[in-house]
């Protein structure tokens, strides 16, 4: 998926992209951390919980019966009300905070150093490059996952993928696996050009002249 982010880099930032090549190494280093993170996140329509302790705490009693995503399928026997789902969204947006905001920590750690190393041997890239603002690049880029990351994976995993192209494709499972893939694709695309312009926005990321 790297590759797709810096697809994507190249693609928002265009003629400014050599510019911005210390943006460009951090957003892709997040990005690599956070895909790292997030392997764990449930995607699949049926999730297999283990039973709640008896020791857990309310928060998780209150998260513990809600569906992996807002528009998931509910199997039979079984509903989900309407606060559920939006607990849902709020757990997921918890979660996804935490991770980005940790995957930042690290990228525009690692991307300092990097650019501090380059200073010290080369005087022209010292002049060029700037250090990327780790606190607040780290809580934007976590804000932005909480948002725009977990609403974007809400629809493609509940509503895309669970009930359009599942019920179409049940019987296919070659061709429904391609579309998924492709779909995720195409939202990691849309989530990185959408990353830039939103690190623009809030000033984390000024463009370069």
């Amino acid at each position: 998926m790297h590759k797709i982010q810096t697809a994507a880099e190249l693609e928002r930032r265009r003629e400014n992209f050599m510019k911005e090549i210390d943006f460009v190494i951090a957003d892709v280093v997040m990005a690599i951390v956070a895909d790292f993170m997030l392997v764990w996140l449930p995607a699949p329509t049926v999730s297999l919980r283990s039973s709640l302790s008896v020791q857990a705490g309310w928060l998780s009693k209150v998260f513990y019966n809600c569906p992996d995503n807002a528009f998931q399928v509910a199997l039979r026997g079984t509903s989900y009300s309407f606060l559920q789902r939006v607990g849902a969204i709020v757990r997921n947006g918890a979660k996804l905070f935490l991770v980005g905001t940790s995957a930042s920590l690290v990228g525009t750690g690692a991307t300092n150093l990097l650019i501090n190393a380059r200073k010290s041997i080369g005087t022209d890239f010292a002049g060029e490059a700037e250090d990327v603002p780790i606190v607040s690049t780290s809580i934007a880029y976590g804000v932005y996952m909480a948002v725009s990351s977990n609403l974007r994976y809400q629809i493609v995993a509940g509503v895309i993928e669970q009930r359009i192209l599942d019920p179409w494709l049940h019987n296919k499972k070659l061709l429904l696996s391609m579309l998924c893939f492709a779909v995720r694709t195409g939202n990691t695309f849309v989530g990185s050009l959408l990353w830039v312009d939103y690190a623009r926005w809030t000033g984390v990321q000024k463009i370069k002249e």
